[in-house]
């Protein structure tokens, strides 16, 4: 199994691979009022009640057609957390070339999927822990600014422009998590989607109050501050194996 460790930014002081819970609430619709209807005058033939129209069912999200450059908490693009990297190969066919990236970040090594002469996103895995074709993907980043959320929003967006689509924008970063800055908003798409900003080591988006603690968080950002990447992480059992 592989494991993730200090991948989910959104929890700087408990950082590892985390269970997502997901709480459905079915809404019980009230029975219709039923009346009778009256017996037909013997006067007046009775005819035969008019077929209801079978519904087509709805596609399933499996059947739903994916769209290339939506970053969603599914996946980027054609790559879906859950899916192995062997079925991704399959999927995108002789048309994609994957190229290992170690060391990529502190931590963690990378696939770089390149299409067209470009990256389009990054498969994340443990350092030193080379992915395998029967390895499931659970870590997806992307910096290409093709790639957007269903609400527009993705690497090259300014912040401003995101809180447009979902709220007041909270950053953060933690020394004890290599100092990466990500931005999360009042309305965040899902709770697996993080947008990286900048690094406390180098520039930081925010604009934070002295002294800078281990952990630093504001509301407050530079003029013309952009999000950096987006990443997705895998959180649900399924994935997780």
């Amino acid at each position: 199994m592989t494991r993730f460790l200090n991948l989910n930014p959104n929890s700087p002081h408990r950082i590892g691979l985390a269970l997502l819970g997901l709480v459905v609430i079915a809404g019980c619709n009230s029975a219709p009022e039923v009346t009778s209807s009256p017996e037909p005058s013997p006067q007046s033939p009775t005819t035969d009640a008019t077929p209801t129209a079978t519904p087509t069912p709805a596609a399933s999200p499996s059947e739903t057609a994916v769209q290339p450059n939506l970053i969603s908490e599914q996946g980027i693009g054609e790559a879906r957390l859950g899916m192995t990297l062997g079925e991704l190969k399959q999927k995108l066919g002789a048309s994609a070339e994957f190229e290992v990236k170690s060391p990529f970040i502190v931590d963690f090594d990378a696939i770089a999927v390149r299409q067209s002469g470009e990256v389009k996103y990054y498969i994340l895995h443990l350092a030193g822990q080379p992915l395998q074709d029967a390895d499931v993907i659970q870590g997806l980043l992307t910096d290409n600014p093709s790639f957007k959320t269903a609400a527009g929003v993705g690497p090259g967006t300014s912040i401003q422009q995101a809180e447009a689509a979902y709220g007041k924008a909270t950053l953060s970063y933690s020394t004890s998590n290599e100092s990466r800055e990500y931005a999360r908003f009042e309305d965040q798409p899902a709770d697996n989607v993080s947008f990286a900003t900048g690094n406390g080591n180098t520039e930081t988006a925010g604009v934070y109050p002295s002294p800078i603690g281990e952990f630093n968080e504001t509301q407050t950002f530079r003029e013309g501050a952009t999000i950096q990447s987006v990443l997705i992480v895998c959180l649900s059992e399924n994935c997780a194996q």
